[in-house]
């Protein structure tokens, strides 16, 4: 594999991240008369594939010539100067903590649009849908690829507009009152996040995230750190999300449409996270050594929390809604993604990172199985789904059945599928967590955290065994509804993620070659 020149790799970022706002301008415009086909609404979806397409080909051309031999280093790097006054500038780079980011951005996004084609969500018209997914995804690119702090702020706040209309115009039921959480929540914790980025690059002397990982917060007193690490934390904590600040995110997800669903979980979720590794562990260290522990009993109370809604949901006769219980499990995982950022070491943040990826591809395809099952019963109701005995989707729909176990193990963290990885590693690291931090604390975190482990276990085969175990007879004498199995344009949508899921449990080196010099640069000093 031969790495591209700069100028190339600079080339593919700025057009990775500026293809999609194009594309959403363009969605607006009438469309072309030759390029109707059967009418506008079908050239304006096909449009969105062939945007999301064409960016996932970028991003893909971007991973495969960047020098591999290097991903400890900023590459594809842009840096042109654009509030003088401020000092804000317009920088963009990329390196082996944010590529992956990007290229799951990309592939889901591409994915939602190819679902969408061909199963457009109830609503508005498609012009509008599709601009705002393409504006979505042009803000979530941008949180990853920016290095300026005033940049990644906007590029932060750029998802919030298309994600609220998402839901509140394409969504179910309960989607307006959803919709207004989502925004009011992440509004409010953007607020206290500026306030923290100001006071860092005020008295940093710059907003350059780069400038700022390598000067590891020398210059910054303690209580500055302190301040600006509390106000950034929280900001992210609400995007991440964690527990205590965790409560918009199911609703939003019960309201919003199966590809709002996958978007907010696959990838809207690690802008959080991953502003805690790019910005608050190496900017502000002291401040981050400061709020490790407080971090790290957020985080394991967060996964106990996350299970134990989830088993209460899944048990018979509780009327929880299947979306939901996903959305409360997106809590315990982003839980391990927490605490292993909160260890400060290698171990953890990698860990924190790979599960984070993994996370992305797991919930994604759960969130894709589930809305095509509402979309076939018309419910989402475990109650509803499962009858009394089961709701037989073996014997009913076998390969939609297999697929929804097949997520369900690789959720729960089943070795040799990439659930497993993240999670292990962020546990290891709370094992041996960085000097200065209490070690027995932090052997409690590795002890609730495996418990952890074990509640989510419980509550996936539960809903494994309701929804999918039983007789098909006597399903249909509870007149369960008819369920058709898997269909062509699903199969193109759900078989990139199986596929990756397999290969990242397989072959967790290859992601972790990538990441982990990467860390080491942002955490230097750190020996293990």
């Amino acid at each position: 594999m031969i790495p591209l020149d700069d100028t190339a790799l600079r080339a593919l970022l700025i057009a990775v991240v500026v293809l999609p706002l194009l594309g959403a301008l363009a969605a607006l415009l009438p469309a072309p008369p030759g390029l109707r086909g059967r009418g506008p609404d079908q050239a304006v979806l096909r449009h969105g594939v062939t945007v999301t397409g064409a960016v996932l080909v970028l991003t893909v051309l971007l991973a495969v010539g960047f020098d591999h031999d290097r991903p400890g280093t900023m590459q594809a790097e842009s840096d042109v100067s654009w509030i003088p006054a401020l000092g804000v500038r317009l920088h963009l780079g990329t390196d082996g903590v944010s590529l992956p980011l990007l290229v799951l951005t990309a592939l889901l996004t591409f994915l939602c649009a190819l679902y969408s084609y061909a199963k457009m969500p109830q609503g508005p018209s498609p012009k509008a849908f599709v601009a705002l997914l393409l504006l979505l995804e042009c803000g979530t690119l941008a949180t990853f690829a920016v290095l300026d702090l005033m940049l990644f702020f906007l590029a932060f706040e750029t998802v919030l507009v298309p994600m609220y209309f998402l839901i509140a115009r394409w969504g179910g039921e309960g989607r307006g009152p959803a919709a207004w959480k989502f925004v009011l929540y992440t509004l409010l914790g953007s607020v206290v996040m500026l306030l923290g980025l100001l006071v860092l690059g005020l008295n940093a002397g710059t907003f350059d995230m780069v400038r700022l990982a390598e000067a590891h917060g020398s210059g910054l007193g303690h209580t500055t750190q302190v301040i600006a690490a509390l106000a950034i934390g929280l900001g992210l904590a609400v995007k991440a999300p964690m527990w205590p600040l965790h409560s918009w995110l199911p609703d939003a997800h019960t309201a919003a449409p199966t590809v709002g669903s996958v978007l907010l979980a696959g990838v809207l979720l690690k802008m959080g996270t991953y502003g805690f590794v790019r910005i608050v562990l190496p900017g502000v260290p002291d401040g981050a050594h400061t709020f490790a522990p407080y971090l790290a009993a957020f985080a394991v109370a967060g996964i106990i929390y996350g299970s134990l809604a989830c088993l209460a949901l899944a048990k018979m006769g509780a009327k929880g809604d299947l979306k939901r219980l996903i959305a409360y499990s997106s809590v315990g995982h982003m839980g391990f993604v927490l605490l292993g950022i909160a260890t400060l070491t290698h171990t953890g943040v990698n860990g924190a990172l790979y599960a984070n990826l993994a996370h992305g591809l797991v919930t994604g395809l759960l969130f894709f199985l589930v809305g095509a099952l509402k979309d076939r019963t018309g419910t989402s109701d475990l109650d509803t789904l499962a009858g009394t005995t089961g709701g037989a989707l073996y014997g009913r729909a076998p390969r939609l059945g297999g697929l929804l176990a097949f997520g369900a193990v690789a959720s729960l963290g089943l070795p040799g599928l990439a659930g497993f990885w993240g999670e292990l590693l962020a546990l290891l690291g709370a094992y041996h967590p960085a000097a200065g931090l209490s070690r027995p604390a932090f052997l409690v975190f590795l002890a609730l955290g495996a418990l952890g482990t074990l509640l989510t276990a419980a509550y996936l085969l539960l809903v494994v065994r309701r929804v999918c175990m039983g007789d098909p007879a006597e399903a249909r004498t509870e007149g369960l509804a008819t369920v058709p199995d898997v269909r062509g344009y699903e199969y193109a949508a759900w078989t990139p993620l199986v596929v990756l899921t397999v290969v990242a449990g397989l072959w967790p080196g290859a992601l972790l070659g990538l990441m982990d010099p990467a860390v080491q640069s942002l955490l230097p000093g750190v020996t293990r």
